[in-house]
């Protein structure tokens, strides 16, 4: 039986159905990140960096994963992963503390501009955006500003409108 993923439609990969993998069928986990967002982000330290090129896909119903670059060249390194998390999702499973030292809302995000969906159609864009809206995101950097290769620091870069709230507001 086949069940459209609600992330998946939402985010404007039409024609995408879960469905049993067959052996022959399965290949690399990197394909399908074919939704690109650029965005800046603010580091803990409070500069902004990017715009980022993110490429993503939906990998649960309630879950989009995205490889962060610095620009869209091929051979651009992978410098953050980022999650797009439905806000009941992360709202339930973390506390205010966590979601405000390491959450952003992508409703305050998209509002803002700085948010731009590429390579779709400005009616796909908009859709995709008002998707984006309904959820929250986390950032992982991996690769430190500056640095010729990764250290294994991690660092959690936010949206630049994020704000940290007193309460989380959880979705009905």
């Amino acid at each position: 039986m086949r069940t459209r993923l609600p992330l998946i439609a939402a985010f404007g990969a039409a024609n995408l159905v879960a469905q049993p993998a067959l052996a022959e069928d399965l290949k690399s986990p990197a394909e399908g990140f074919n939704i690109h967002v650029v965005a800046p982000h603010r580091h803990e330290d409070g500069t902004v960096h990017g715009p980022y090129h993110h490429y993503c896909k939906s990998i649960k119903p309630e879950v989009l994963q995205c490889m962060i670059f610095l620009s869209s060249d091929p051979n651009a390194e992978l410098v953050e992963i980022e999650y797009f998390i439905d806000k009941k999702l992360a709202r339930t499973n973390v506390t205010l503390e966590q979601w405000n030292k390491h959450f952003h809302d992508h409703k305050e995000e998209v509002a803002t501009g700085r948010v731009q969906v590429l390579d779709v159609p400005p009616a796909k864009a908009k859709e995709i955006a008002e998707a984006a809206s309904h959820t929250d995101g986390i950032i992982f950097h991996l690769w430190p500003v500056g640095a010729k290769v990764p250290n294994g620091e991690v660092t959690f870069p936010t949206a630049v409108s994020h704000k940290p709230v007193e309460k989380l507001e959880v979705p009905k």
